[in-house]
């Protein structure tokens, strides 16, 4: 085994320049060579190159430092002794014109431009982006975010998106019932949203939208109103659902590009109060008032047969049949039960045809898809029309009556957003509801004792 060179720390005898000489231990090159070789690898002149060469002279531009790769001796190279080092004054005798240069500056920290090329390619690849909540959108649901966001992307996709944990705030996986905060972080996954058609809209159609909400209008200031919602229509797009309250809204969009915006929903079939923000502002803050509960909502439904008990009280936990679809029929579930969600109405007789029929008034304290028509359902008397909850052994349509859901959002009392003044506004039957009520003799200026019902 052959031996170590000995350390330069170590008693060896020093020759010129201050070096101790090389132990007999196979060729070494010296730092000229290492120089030398460098300079060839970036094809540089090398028949005279000094390793303390300061770069003075015009045709050695200076050049970063770079560490000189380690001799390695072939097996086969023969043994030569290296080349005596040129007799020069010691280093520490270099006058100052002379001296070694500064280390190059450390690097920046952060990403390289490769990694950061790297990071711009996957970002163009995946479609990822994130998005911040302005502080007008404080207090959002994190799937009404979505939908006011990317306004062309269907609600049932909006709901997936959440459902499957695509979404990110803060880094966290979201919940749809998540409520978002101003400067928070919103992830969201690629969308592949249908680009609208490049044609622009008929100036005859806008007017014509705008004309049909302004005929709904039960309610209007400058930051919101309330519309007349009549039966069929629906209040956001979906499969197959190409004319909805929200698509005619742009018709209504100000001078100022404000448009305006849903604050909550109704079924397709249920008529009656539907609440449209003209601001952001007032928006946010119509929801946090669904969200306290301070908004009151009584609505009217026909259904079959006569509840035994006037006056009650339905409290269960509600879960969807299927999750997936968004329009899915409401189940009634157990405490803890994966999906479930509390739902608790009240309920009043107002009138009634015989055994036959009931006009009943009832008021939702939680705001559960399908809550009421589920409800009605649960307590044995179902609404009439209902196409998805009504399942009456037997049971014949009486004449006159239309086969259509027969549930009305009557009226609706909310602090206004800006004054917070109570707004109550009231709707009317739609058409096929009050053929039913002139029918059976019922007053719709009978007195309501849901009024008395308790608000929670």
């Amino acid at each position: 085994m052959k031996g170590r060179p000995p350390h330069r720390g170590s008693g060896a005898k020093r020759g010129p320049g201050g070096f101790a000489p090389r132990a007999g231990t196979g060729p070494r090159t010296s730092a000229k060579d290492a120089a030398q070789r460098a300079a060839r690898n970036r094809g540089e002149d090398v028949s005279d190159r000094s390793p303390w060469d300061d770069g003075t002279a015009p045709e050695s531009a200076p050049r970063p430092q770079r560490a000189p790769r380690a001799a390695t001796p072939k097996p086969d190279a023969p043994r030569t002794r290296a080349k005596p080092p040129v007799a020069k004054a010691p280093i520490a005798k270099m006058s100052a014109a002379k001296a070694p240069r500064s280390e190059p500056p450390a690097p920046p920290a952060g990403p390289t431009r490769r990694e950061q090329r790297a990071a711009a390619s996957a970002t163009l690849a995946s479609g990822v982006q994130t998005l911040t909540v302005a502080p007008d959108e404080a207090g959002m649901r994190i799937d009404r975010f979505l939908g006011a966001r990317f306004p062309q992307l269907p609600f049932t996709r909006v709901q997936s998106i959440v459902r499957k944990g695509e979404l990110r705030v803060d880094g966290k996986r979201a919940k749809p019932n998540d409520r978002l905060e101003p400067g928070s972080s919103v992830r969201v996954p690629p969308l592949k949203l249908e680009q609208p058609a490049d044609r622009p809209r008929s100036a005859t159609k806008v007017a014509g939208d705008a004309e049909f909400l302004r005929s709904l209008i039960l309610y209007e200031d400058a930051d919101m109103m309330i519309l007349n919602k009549p039966f069929g229509l629906a209040v956001q797009g979906g499969s197959g659902t190409v004319r909805h309250v929200d698509g005619l809204l742009e018709a209504l969009t100000g001078p100022d590009g404000q448009r305006p915006r849903l604050v909550h929903r109704l079924d397709k079939d249920t008529a009656g109060c539907l609440i449209v923000a003209k601001t952001r502002l007032a928006a946010a803050t119509l929801a946090k008032s669904f969200r306290s509960r301070a908004a009151r909502k009584i609505y009217w439904a026909l259904v079959a047969g006569v509840p035994r008990t006037r006056q009650g009280r339905v409290s269960t936990y509600l879960v969807k049949d299927e999750p997936t679809d968004a329009d899915a029929r409401m189940r009634v579930a157990k405490h803890g039960d994966e999906g479930a969600s509390h739902a608790l109405t009240y309920y009043a007789t107002v009138d009634q045809a015989a055994q036959k029929l009931a006009w009943l008034s009832l008021k939702p304290v939680t705001g559960r898809t399908h809550q009421l028509r589920a409800h009605a359902a649960h307590i044995g008397h179902p609404i009439v029309g209902d196409p998805k909850y009504f399942d009456v052994e037997n049971w014949e349509l009486p004449g006159g009556i239309q086969n259509r859901l027969h549930l009305l959002a009557r009226r609706i009392v909310i602090p206004h957003p800006r004054t917070g003044q109570p707004i109550d506004v009231s709707a009317p039957l739609p058409p096929h509801m009050a053929q039913s009520w002139n029918l059976l003799g019922f007053d719709a200026a009978r007195y309501d004792p849901i009024v008395e019902a308790p608000e929670a």
